[in-house]
């Protein structure tokens, strides 16, 4: 392969894109985009954002042509199941845990990591549950979550300019594996299908079972304070099931399992199309409104290869393609919402994406980073309350506050982590509105990406098991702790 071509190739398209696409309407109202017939291919005809650019188009032709003739991943039942469960989270009723790695890798499909991250989200809505008293909604970040959007189309890597990394569905990490391979897309569909189909079985097989929470158990944790806090809510759930069978009241099929979905960032627009499919609406659909209802021959485009996909905050153009394509599915869409964002622009981006102001469609991700939260999460609040919109508030507190070390690893400290989203509840509450969830870049395993937490770790700590191939991660540890904090907030309990 010949580097230098690649990647001069890559930056003057970039650079192309850079000067004709930077995120403004470029006077494109927001009436004239929502009355422009959509496709399931009319986002091709938009200028977009991380565009691939495949060395063999032939073969990316194939692939894609592939997908499109192999059985959906998720159903429309269960799509339709989650946009429900997201409408209690948008009245207040209910509260959304999304969590799982930055750029899944197709390794971890195997039954130790799938496990892992499992057991994780249960045990951190088991601790949601108990301090907010309300019922959890959970999106693990897997099953598809295979592409990375980046800031450059090139890196450097040990003093070579070569190709950026962006996800095992385009290329590898490993420096000769650079090049896009149309291969992988396909390879990507059956993992993620293999990964949901054992996520299914365990969950069926009653890995969720509460009538035997500890089970779960607690891991790489160590930390003797969490264990016991943990342990206090697993023996009190205990009890109350020990006191609901002796009373005759043990209804143990709804409590041997429990709803987990999937999601991804809707990057890779062609892929996304391939999996896109005109299927009947299922009997749990909800029409957004009776003067609305549904199409003629009741049926609706569903992304059927996750439960719930977001645009993330490099891609949110309002004349964009990725925009464009997420305007006409039915499944539940989030969108990545920034410091970049202006108040204008964010009502416009709802009124284009869901037009009927459907409860339950759109989550916005809030992600500004601790020292901006407070200057810029208001203003937003508002400016969707005064729109009409009712959505799901979601507090990202990880990629606001990356930053990297003096030997260029790059970190997030616990501490800005907790600020961010301690001050997201705070101004919520001052606005009259509610935080619905947060949205988490975790692992089940005992990695050292993030520093501080009550395990202390530090800049010299993160050598130990540094072994992201993106952005670093909150380990079982740190998550749990994270839980706990939310958890304490709602119980009135100040953190130490």
């Amino acid at each position: 392969m010949d580097h230098t071509r690649l990647v001069s190739g890559i930056s003057s398209i970039s650079q192309h894109l850079h000067k004709t696409n930077r995120g403004e309407t470029n006077g494109v109202s927001t009436k004239n985009v929502t009355n422009q017939e959509w496709s399931i291919s009319s986002w091709r005809t938009k200028p977009i954002r991380q565009e691939v650019l495949y060395e063999d188009p032939a073969g990316a032709e194939i692939a894609i042509a592939r997908i499109s003739k192999l059985p959906p991943i998720v159903t429309p039942t269960e799509i339709v199941k989650l946009k429900n469960s997201l409408r209690e989270v948008a009245l207040g009723n209910a509260f959304l845990l999304q969590g799982g790695d930055c750029a899944e890798l197709f390794s971890y499909c195997e039954e130790n990591a799938i496990d892992s991250k499992i057991k994780l989200l249960l045990q951190m809505s088991l601790v949601l549950i108990w301090g907010l008293n309300k019922p959890v909604v959970r999106i693990a970040r897997m099953a598809g979550q295979y592409a990375k959007p980046r800031s450059s189309p090139t890196e450097m890597v040990d003093g070579v300019e070569m190709p950026s990394f962006r996800g095992d569905i385009l290329n590898g990490y490993a420096p000769s594996q650079r090049t896009v391979d149309p291969h992988r897309l396909v390879s990507a569909y059956f993992h993620s299908a293999t990964t949901l189909n054992y996520t299914r079985a365990q969950l069926s097989s009653g890995i969720a079972d509460l009538h035997n929470p500890l089970d779960w158990g607690l891991g790489y944790v160590r930390d003797k304070d969490l264990q016991v806090r943990y342990q206090a809510i697993v023996s009190s759930i205990t009890d109350s099931l020990r006191f609901m069978r002796t009373i005759g009241a043990d209804t143990a099929g709804q409590l041997q399992t429990v709803d987990l979905f999937t999601s991804h960032e809707g990057l890779v627009l062609e892929y996304e199309q391939s999996l896109t499919r005109r299927l009947r609406h299922p009997f749990n659909y909800v029409p957004p409104n009776a003067k609305n209802a549904s199409s003629s021959d009741g049926k609706g485009w569903y992304n059927t290869g996750a439960h719930f996909v977001w645009i993330g905050d490099r891609t949110r153009q309002i004349d964009g393609a990725h925009v464009e394509y997420f305007r006409g599915l039915e499944n539940p869409i989030g969108i990545k919402v920034g410091p970049s964002m202006k108040d204008k622009e964010l009502v416009e981006l709802l009124n284009i994406v869901n037009p009927n102001k459907e409860l339950g469609k759109v989550t916005l991700i809030t992600r500004y980073g601790e020292e901006k939260v407070e200057g810029m999460l208001g203003a937003h609040i508002e400016a969707v309350k005064g729109s009409g919109h009712t959505v799901v508030w979601q507090c990202d507190p990880m990629h606001g506050n990356t930053r990297s070390t003096n030997t260029g690893v790059k970190t997030r400290h616990f501490s800005s982590i907790f600020n961010e989203l301690r001050s997201a509840l705070k101004i919520h509450k001052q606005h009259g509105s509610f935080l619905g969830g947060v949205h988490l870049e975790l692992t089940g395993d005992a990695v050292t990406e993030c520093i501080g937490g009550s395990e202390g770790l530090v800049e010299e700590d993160l050598s130990l098991n540094y072994t992201t191939f993106c952005d670093p991660r909150l380990n079982e540890k740190q998550a749990l702790e994270l839980a706990f904090l939310i958890a304490g907030h709602y119980r009135g309990e100040e953190p130490n």
